[in-house]
């Protein structure tokens, strides 16, 4: 009953907030904030590991706090930056491997992911990433590292209270399956989700088992409508892509599925699935309801292309990003993250706590 009324008492909250500035209860309390996975939640991994995929150079982060290129996929705040900060942790959140990362950063949360990673194991050796399964590896050494700085009461209490982001499969698709023949050799879409399904699942339980009790997973976004999906699946048309649609559908609802039977086998813990589809569309059809302009392809140089590298300082920009749902053609700016931050939360926050 105090669950609906504090949810209540946030859709009240929501109605006289501004746009792109919703507040969390006061009654939901969020220690820290942990992400893994994927570039939407990489705050600059790959700054410090082997790979392509990096973004710690202009026009990246132009508005960010000083214009600083930190690694992360967009202008400015990454989701997990927005969600830090709607939950009211810290306005960023850090990269786990910064070697400049402080210890009372690790009290209030970091991120361990990775651009261009994946659940298929077989996604991060394609992309130069960080696999989950070594993001996992640096999970238990932060355990470690928060149990020697503050005791191991009180690290228990920190991630009991913490909430948890994964965000991944987008990479399994557009940089893999549908790219790469490796996989389409032995699956066809329903086994490769289906496979995809597994692992997710299988992920969240290694986390669970590491303490995690409120762990928040996002479904792929529609990945035929993203500006390379247009580019590479559509040609000059640059229509939404079906086929890449229709396996994100599929991927979301099996995964849906799958994650509510998983939390009813663990009564200690909340896990919600978050639904990046629908939103998405519902932006990318009717951009002037929040603001934007452009949704069908990115800021950075032509917009239909360019992500990481091919994203620099030698490509021109666009001006005003504030009016494109893309940074990229991958990742959204931070007013697109903000706007799809603000139509999840209520689902958030009823599923969560």
């Amino acid at each position: 009953m105090m669950k609906v009324i504090f949810f209540c008492l946030y859709v009240s909250l929501c109605i006289h907030c501004s746009k792109g500035n919703l507040n969390i209860p006061k009654k939901v309390a969020v220690s820290a904030v942990i992400a893994f996975g994927d570039s939407v939640l990489d705050q600059g991994n790959n700054n410090y590991f082997t790979s392509v995929i990096k973004a710690n150079f202009p026009p990246c982060g132009r508005d960010f706090s000083g214009g600083i290129p930190t690694g992360r996929f967009c202008n400015g705040k990454t989701l997990a930056d927005v969600f830090a900060a709607r939950f009211g942790v810290k306005e960023y959140l850090p990269a786990y491997l910064d070697p400049h990362i402080q210890d009372k950063d690790l009290q209030t949360g970091v991120s361990f992911a990775s651009g261009g990673s994946g659940y298929d194991p077989l996604t991060p050796i394609i992309t130069s990433s960080i696999p989950l399964s070594v993001q996992l590896g640096f999970f238990k050494q932060y355990i470690g590292r928060l149990k020697k700085n503050i005791g191991e009461e009180a690290a228990n209490a920190t991630i009991t209270n913490s909430m948890f982001l994964v965000s991944s499969s987008s990479n399994d698709f557009l940089s893999n399956y549908f790219t790469v023949s490796t996989r389409r050799l032995h699956y066809d879409v329903p086994a490769y989700v289906n496979m995809l399904v597994d692992l997710a699942v299988t992920f969240v339980q290694e986390i669970q088992k590491l303490g995690a009790r409120k762990i928040a997973v996002l479904g792929a976004p529609p990945l035929g409508c993203t500006p390379i999906g247009r580019t590479i699946g559509a040609g000059v048309q640059r229509s939404c892509v079906d086929k890449f649609n229709k396996a994100a559908e599929l991927f979301n609802n099996m995964l849906k599925q799958q994650l509510q039977l998983l939390s009813t086998s663990l009564p200690q813990s909340r896990v919600a699935f978050i639904d990046l589809y629908t939103p998405f569309i519902n932006i990318v059809k009717n951009p002037q309801q929040y603001g934007l302009e452009v949704t069908e392809r990115g800021c950075c140089g032509s917009g239909t292309i360019e992500y990481s590298f091919l994203c620099n300082k030698l490509i021109p920009s666009c001006f005003n990003d504030s009016k494109f749902l893309y940074w990229d053609s991958i990742h959204l700016t931070e007013i697109g993250y903000s706007i799809y931050a603000d139509h999840v939360l209520p689902d958030l926050v009823k599923n969560l706590f």
